[in-house]
C-alpha cells in the first residue's frame, strides 16, 4: 500500500509535466498560424512574389491543416496516439527547415502545405492524449484551461515573435523557430507520454477522406477566390457549390460506412455540437481581428512590425486572465453556455468596437479596448468549448472527436478570413468610388481602408450574435457533477461489460 501511495504523486506529477510538452506542441501549430502574415512584405520582395500569389503563404498551410485533420485523427486513434505525435512533430520540424530555406516560391508553398499536413497529425493526436490523461472533472478543468489559453494566445504571441524576428533578424527565422520547438517537445513527448490506441484493427474511411478534402479545398478555395473575381463569378459559385456536394456526399457515406472517419454520433450530441460552433465562431472573430487591427496598425497608424506585435500583448494578458482565472474556476461549476455565450457577446462587443475607430484614434482609446475585449471572450470560449468537444467520448473516438474541433477552428479561420477581408476589400472600394471628388490623398485612402475594416467587423459580430443565440439554444447541458458518467461513457460500458450471471441478477 505505501509503495501504491508513493507511485501515485510520482505518477501525478509525470502527466502534468507531459502537459507542459503537449502544450508546447500545441503553440508551436497555433504560432504558426500567424508568425508568417507579419513577414509577408519581406518575403514577398525576397522571392518575387506577386500580389495575387502571396496570400497562398497562409492559405497553403491552413488548407492542408483543416482538410487533412480527420485523418489525422483517425490515424492517432488506431495506430497509437503517442508515435503519431512524435512523428507529427518530426515531420513539422523538416517541413520548417525546409521553408526557411526555400529560394523559390514553389518551395516554400510545398513546405507550407507540409507544415499543415503535419500538424494534422499533430493537432489530434495532442488532444486526444490531453483527453485521455486527465479524467476527472477538477484536473480536467485545470488542463483545458491551459490548453485552451495557449490556443486562444498563439495566434497573439505569433503576430508579436513575427515582427521582432522579421526586424531583428530575417523572415527565414519566422520558420526556422519552429524546429528547436519541435525537437524539445519530441524529447519531453518520448520521455514522459505513454502510448495509447484504440482496439481493434484499423480500417481507414477513404472514400470520406477524399469527399471531406475536395469539400473543405473547394469552399476555402471559392471563397478566397471571392476577393478578386466576385461572390458572383462562375468560379466561385461552381467551386462553393462543388464543395457543398461533396460535403453532402461525404454525410451520406459517414452514415454507412462501418467504420467513418467521422461518426455521425459525435456530431449529432448536443453539447459537443455547441462546442465545435462556438469554437469556429469565435475563430472568425479573432482572427478577422489579427487581420484588420494588423493593417490599421502598419498602414492607418505607421507602426513597425515589432510595435504592431507588443500592440497585441495586452489581448494575450486579457485571454490568459479570462481563461487561467475565471474560466477554469467556472467550468467545473456552471453550465457551459453560462461561459461560451457571454464570451461570444464580448467578442462580438470588440468587433463592433471598431466603429468608434477614426484614423486619428489613440491606440489606448481604439486597439487597447477593442483587443481586450476580443482578449476576455476568447479566453472565456477556448477552455470550455475544446473540453466539452471531447467531453465523454468513447477513448477510440478521442482522437477523430480532438480533430473535428481543431477542423471547426481551422476551416472557420480560413473561411472567415476570406470572407471578411472579402467584405472589407469591397466596402473599401465601393467608398473610394463614393468619394472619388475627395482625390486621392493618402488620408482619404486611410479612410477608404478603415471604412473596410468597420463594416466587415459589423458583419463579424452580427455573425458571433446569430451564433451566441444558437449555442444558448442548443447548448442545454447542466453544470458537470463529480464522478457522473455521461450517456456515452455508459452505453460504452454497456457494449463491453459481460453479460449478468444469475448470481448478480438475482
Amino acid at each position: 500500500m505505501a509503495t501504491t501511495k508513493a507511485q501515485a504523486p510520482a505518477a501525478d506529477s509525470r502527466r502534468w509535466a507531459a502537459l507542459f510538452f503537449i502544450g508546447l506542441a500545441q503553440l508551436m501549430i497555433v504560432l504558426d498560424g500567424t508568425v508568417v502574415n507579419i513577414a509577408l512584405p519581406s518575403l514577398q520582395r525576397d522571392l518575387g512574389i506577386s500580389d495575387g500569389d502571396r496570400q497562398w503563404i497562409i492559405t497553403a498551410y491552413t488548407l492542408a491543416f483543416g482538410s487533412l485533420l480527420l485523418l489525422g485523427g483517425r490515424i492517432a486513434d488506431y495506430t497509437g496516439r503517442k508515435r503519431t505525435f512524435l512523428i507529427g512533430l518530426l515531420g513539422f520540424a523538416a517541413a520548417s527547415a525546409l521553408g526557411g530555406a526555400a529560394d523559390t516560391f514553389e518551395l516554400l508553398l510545398s513546405a507550407r502545405a507540409l507544415q499543415g499536413g503535419f500538424a494534422a497529425l499533430l493537432g489530434p493526436s495532442a488532444l486526444s492524449l490531453l483527453t485521455v490523461m486527465f479524467t476527472q472533472p477538477k484536473e480536467r478543468a485545470k488542463a483545458f484551461g491551459i490548453w485552451g489559453a495557449i490556443t486562444a494566445v498563439g495566434g497573439a504571441i505569433g503576430l508579436l515573435a513575427g515582427g521582432a524576428l522579421t526586424d531583428y533578424l530575417d523572415w527565414r527565422w519566422c520558420l526556422y523557430v519552429s524546429v528547436p520547438i519541435a525537437l524539445i517537445a519530441v524529447v519531453g513527448g518520448y520521455t514522459l507520454l505513454a502510448e495509447s490506441r484504440s482496439s481493434g484493427r484499423a480500417r481507414f474511411d477513404i472514400p470520406g477522406v477524399l469527399l471531406v478534402t475536395g469539400g473543405l479545398v473547394a469552399i476555402v478555395y471559392g471563397t478566397s477566390q471571392a476577393e478578386s473575381n466576385g461572390w458572383g463569378s462562375a468560379k466561385v459559385i461552381g467551386l462553393l457549390a462543388g464543395g457543398a456536394v461533396l460535403l453532402a456526399a461525404f454525410a451520406l457515406v459517414e452514415s454507412r460506412v462501418s467504420q467513418p472517419i467521422l461518426p455521425p454520433r459525435l456530431i449529432a450530441n448536443r453539447t459537443r455540437g455547441g462546442a465545435y460552433l462556438s469554437v469556429g465562431l469565435a475563430m472568425v472573430g479573432i482572427f478577422g481581428a489579427f487581420l484588420f487591427m494588423t493593417y490599421y496598425l502598419q498602414v492607418v497608424k505607421g507602426y513597425t512590425p515589432i510595435r504592431t506585435g507588443v500592440a497585441f500583448l495586452p489581448m494575450t494578458v486579457a485571454v490568459l486572465m479570462s481563461a487561467g482565472g475565471l474560466a477554469t474556476r467556472l467550468l467545473p461549476k456552471v453550465p457551459p453556455r453560462m461561459l461560451i455565450v457571454p464570451g461570444m457577446l464580448l467578442i462580438a462587443s470588440g468587433m463592433l468596437w471598431l466603429r468608434t475607430m477614426e484614423i486619428d484614434t489613440a491606440y489606448v482609446e481604439g486597439v487597447l479596448v477593442s483587443g481586450l475585449l476580443l482578449g476576455f471572450g476568447a479566453g472565456m470560449i477556448m477552455p470550455v468549448a475544446f473540453n466539452y468537444a471531447t467531453h465523454g467520448v468513447d477513448q477510440r473516438d478521442a482522437g477523430v472527436a480532438s480533430a473535428s474541433v481543431n477542423t471547426a477552428q481551422q476551416i472557420s479561420s480560413s473561411i472567415g478570413t476570406a470572407l471578411l477581408n472579402t467584405i472589407a476589400t469591397s466596402a473599401t472600394a465601393n467608398y473610394l468610388a463614393s468619394h472619388a471628388l475627395q482625390g486621392t490623398s493618402p488620408v482619404f485612402a486611410k479612410k477608404a481602408m478603415l471604412e473596410g475594416f468597420v463594416t466587415a467587423g459589423t458583419w463579424a459580430a452580427g455573425i458571433l450574435l446569430a451564433g451566441a443565440l444558437i449555442v444558448a439554444l442548443l447548448m442545454n447541458t447542466p453544470r458537470p457533477k463529480h464522478q457522473a458518467v455521461t450517456e456515452d461513457a455508459k452505453s460504452a460500458e454497456q457494449r463491453h461489460a459481460p453479460s449478468p450471471t444469475p448470481a448478480t441478477t438475482g
